[in-house]
């Protein structure tokens, strides 16, 4: 059974010959650019330098000899810009961390004080406030929040998003054909389109650290206090994404037809480590609603199926994901008050596929030994690959520091499990 073919029965919830893997199909399934140089070093892995997908998130390009060697069944196509706004083109060198050399797209501008703190700008920009700062021996950027006057009398939902989304250029649209076309006739994988745009409310892209100006609510604190006092500007909001974000259906419909298998839609967090961020009932007034007419156009005109990331606690959510369309649930955080693997299996299992929830991103990966590593990714599988319904991924992205005998106990159990299959 080729890759395809085996994502695609996973999908259906049929039982495939092994589980498929993924690791670098999504901008929520890869691994850190560090750990990922470390791995390539690691399996002596030599040619091009490693290439930063994004920058803001420091997430490594996964390269066709790792594919190979971790076993990978699914690629992704992306959009070219990432977070920053910054197109992925024209790369140039750049030391990242631990003296390791990355490629970044040319656009790509940072400044660096007195403290060693490193701040990113928007579209390369560095005329206008910086949009993102990586502290001084972090691994991350974090967004900065540039928000203006939001009094009542100034906020108008459409106008102050529409920098943030808009249709696909022509441009765009030929990069994403280009690439779908290209998995499609050349290799055998399975394709998840990475769509943007869909993600609802979500707090990495709610500050605009591409944008250079950022009108509206944008901090997420008066953003949440804006979903009991001003529920209007945020409809109006999500009105003016949800319209922008199907006519995009369109198009990306038309530029990779059925060669994809899989769309990412959203990557909005609904939940905390202990409960979900909001209440039930305010989720099915604020967000289902505009979900469930995007994965309702998504099923009515396509064969895809919807893709949804959430960390946290989400079990009170879940009846209502699958209500509102959605097929796919990511990253499976076990860790989560609630999120039990056997419970999410036993309940959800024949309604939901799982993709991830391999192994513990927050302890047991960067922090247990190799051998409670592959005790517990060997649990997991037994878990969740039962009837099928299941991609393996660990828990979001395996973070940077993570050992890289941890990460190879995770893919020698995984490989041991599908060689028992």
């Amino acid at each position: 059974m080729i890759s395809r073919e085996r994502l695609k029965k996973t999908l259906n919830h049929e039982m495939p010959d092994k589980v498929p893997v993924d690791f670098g199909a999504t901008i929520v399934s890869g691994m850190s650019a560090l750990t990922l140089a470390e791995l390539q070093e690691y399996l002596r892995i030599e040619g091009r330098t490693l290439k930063i997908q994004d920058p803001f998130f420091m997430i490594g390009q996964m390269e066709e000899e790792l594919r190979k060697e971790l076993k990978v069944d699914v690629v992704g196509i992306y959009t070219p810009y990432t977070k920053l706004g910054v197109e992925n083109k024209d790369w140039k060198e750049w030391e990242f961390a631990k003296g390791r050399k990355g490629m970044v797209a040319g656009g790509f501008n940072i400044s660096i004080d007195k403290n060693g703190d490193i701040y990113a700008y928007p579209q390369g920009d560095t005329t206008v406030p910086p949009s993102a700062k990586m502290p001084n021996g972090g691994y991350y950027f974090d967004a900065i929040v540039r928000q203006g006057n939001i009094s009542e009398d100034v906020l108008n939902g459409r106008t102050d998003f529409q920098e943030q989304f808009k249709l696909y250029s022509d441009e765009v649209l030929r990069g994403i054909q280009k690439d779908a076309e290209y998995y499609f006739n050349h290799t055998d994988y399975g394709i998840i389109g990475n769509f943007v745009g869909t993600s609802l409310g979500d707090f990495s892209s709610l500050p605009g650290p591409g944008l250079k100006e950022t009108p509206g609510i944008r901090n997420i604190e008066d953003w949440l206090v804006a979903h009991v006092i001003n529920q209007d500007y945020i409809k109006e909001v999500f009105d003016y994404q949800t319209e922008i974000a199907l006519n995009n259906l369109k198009l990306y419909k038309e530029a990779v037809g059925e060669r994809i298998q899989a769309i990412y839609v959203s990557g909005t967090d609904f939940g905390t480590q202990n409960s979900e961020l909001i209440s039930q009932e305010l989720f099915r007034e604020m967000y289902k609603p505009y979900f469930a007419r995007i994965n309702q156009w998504i099923h009515d005109n396509t064969n895809w199926k919807t893709f949804y990331h959430s960390c946290g606690s989400i079990p009170k959510l879940l009846d209502d994901f699958v209500e509102m369309g959605v097929d796919i649930l990511n990253p499976v955080q076990c860790s989560a008050t609630g999120m039990d693997p056997n419970f999410l299996k036993e309940e959800y299992g024949d309604r939901l596929v799982f993709w991830g929830g391999g192994v513990d991103t927050q302890h047991v990966l960067p922090f247990g030994s190799p051998e409670e590593v592959k005790t517990q990714t060997l649990e997991r599988l037994r878990i969740f690959a039962k009837g099928g319904g299941y991609v393996f991924n660990a828990i979001h992205n395996v973070q940077a520091n993570t050992p890289v005998e941890n990460i190879m106990a995770m893919i020698d159990a995984v490989n041991e499990f599908n060689t028992s299959l």
